[in-house]
């Protein structure tokens, strides 16, 4: 029985912990309660079941950019909706929300450079690569105008594409977003524990990420690490977080630029991007609200997806003012 329970919980926690690494802030130590391992398990499996019935269904997709294969996934009609994951992430980590946002919308999820089943060139990444490679992903795909979501790093990808390109974003949502540059005097060689190699840091990184703490239990950890090594991403890791240390990209003194409606979304017990950082992009962005998750942490699609998803389609379904 116990080994059930376990392997339920497993496949639950796998395509959430693959945005262990997805964010960018300073590290420091009203929702619903939180479900239980079967409740959740049901839902990512409503979430990712595909049948030629479902016209919602993911389908893979891939496009060349900038002589590059890029992988996505793309569900439903309607407006288009992009969906960008954070550092070390994939397609995956919208498992549980593309199904409900597709009844609405064009979801589209790339794997963005670097990550999932994308290329991975050795080349030296920042957030501006982000921003070129989203910039070309839309002109082939012919996207004109999008709604764009955007968790971590995917957050601060989507506030700089929209800052470069406003004309092309109708609404914007920011999930914990990562891109304010650190204080001076914080050691931005901790940022190297945003890519681990042992069991320790796996766990270390996890308890900052998620506030249920089922998601960090040793057997999750040990096979995520494993997932983590053979990911193939660690290099373009590496080179985002020395981008970073670098200096480059940071939304300091930008974001007051976004005209759009913007809704971010935070968890109020978020480790890596912290409340503090949800706070001050409502406080610069004009045309701002800020949602709160309790009992919640770096992931709140993947820790309250229900809540999540209710937010997010009622956000990005309103009629403009």
């Amino acid at each position: 029985m116990k080994r059930n329970i376990l392997r339920q919980t497993d496949r639950m926690m796998f395509p959430a912990l693959s945005l262990l690494l997805c964010c960018f802030g300073i590290v420091q130590a009203q929702g619903n309660t939180a479900r239980r391992p079967g409740e959740q398990t049901a839902a990512l499996t409503s979430a990712t079941q595909t049948s030629p019935q479902n016209a919602s269904a993911p389908v893979d997709k891939e496009i060349t950019v900038f002589g590059t294969k890029i992988h996505y996934v793309e569900a439903g009609s309607g407006p288009t909706l992009i969906l960008l994951h954070g550092l070390g992430g994939n397609t995956q980590v919208w498992a549980l929300n593309i199904s409900a946002l597709a009844e609405k919308f064009r979801v589209i999820v790339p794997d963005q450079i670097g990550f999932g089943k994308s290329d991975k060139p050795l080349i030296n990444y920042r957030i501006a690569t982000y921003v070129d490679f989203l910039d070309q992903f839309c002109k082939q795909l012919k996207i004109e105008r999008a709604l764009l979501v955007g968790g971590s790093m995917g957050g601060w990808v989507a506030a700089a594409y929209t800052i470069a390109f406003p004309q092309r974003v109708e609404r914007l949502v920011l999930v914990d977003a990562a891109g304010f540059a650190p204080p001076a005097n914080f050691d931005t060689r901790t940022l190297y524990g945003l890519n681990p190699s042992t069991r320790e840091g796996m766990k270390q990184l996890a308890a900052k990420v998620f506030y249920n703490k089922l998601f960090t239990t040793d057997a999750v950890i040990d096979q995520v690490l494993a997932q983590r090594i053979g990911a193939g991403d660690g290099y373009t890791i590496n080179r985002i977080i020395e981008s970073i240390i670098r200096g480059e990209d940071f939304l300091d003194n930008r974001v007051k630029s976004i005209k759009q409606p913007t809704l971010i979304v935070w968890g109020r017990e978020d480790g890596l991007t912290l409340l503090a950082d949800g706070q001050r992009f409502k406080k610069e962005i004009p045309n701002s609200t800020l949602l709160v998750i309790n009992q919640c942490g770096h992931v709140p699609n993947v820790e309250r997806p229900a809540e999540f998803n209710a937010a997010a389609l009622k956000f990005l379904t309103a009629t403009s003012n």
